[in-house]
């Protein structure tokens, strides 16, 4: 693949990391969680519109959750979650032997720091 084909094929997702998890923490935990705390509180100290504040949190967080919908298939669609490209060679013209050649999407010492890293198979 040449270079020039490369990059035009480059996208990027809609959220980077820390983005993506501080709106999917606040969809998970911390909306629900205001959500049952003010029904709780409203109940015992008569709290004004329950009902209204509620469904106010219910609507922000399904709107939450379609942004980070849309946000996993940018990043699925995104070439962020490889950590480059591998291609293999035939050496010394032997096809039954091959060497993969990789090339990387970030500084080296980056990819030796992960747990675990994805590449893309390019011909």
């Amino acid at each position: 693949m040449s270079e020039s084909s490369r990059h035009a094929k480059v996208k990027t997702p809609l959220l980077n990391d820390a983005s993506y998890a501080a709106v999917k923490h606040g969809a998970a935990l911390v909306l629900p969680a205001l959500g049952a705390l003010y029904f709780a509180l409203a109940q015992i100290w008569h709290l004004p519109n329950p009902e209204e504040v509620i469904g106010t949190i219910a609507a922000v967080n399904t709107f939450l959750g379609v942004v980070l919908g849309v946000a996993t298939k940018s990043y699925n669609n995104s070439d962020t979650k490889y950590a480059g490209d591998v291609a293999f060679e035939a050496v010394d013209g032997d096809e039954t032997t091959k060497r993969m050649v990789a090339r990387l999407n970030t500084h080296p010492q980056v990819i030796a720091s992960m747990n675990e890293a994805r590449f893309r198979v390019v011909d």
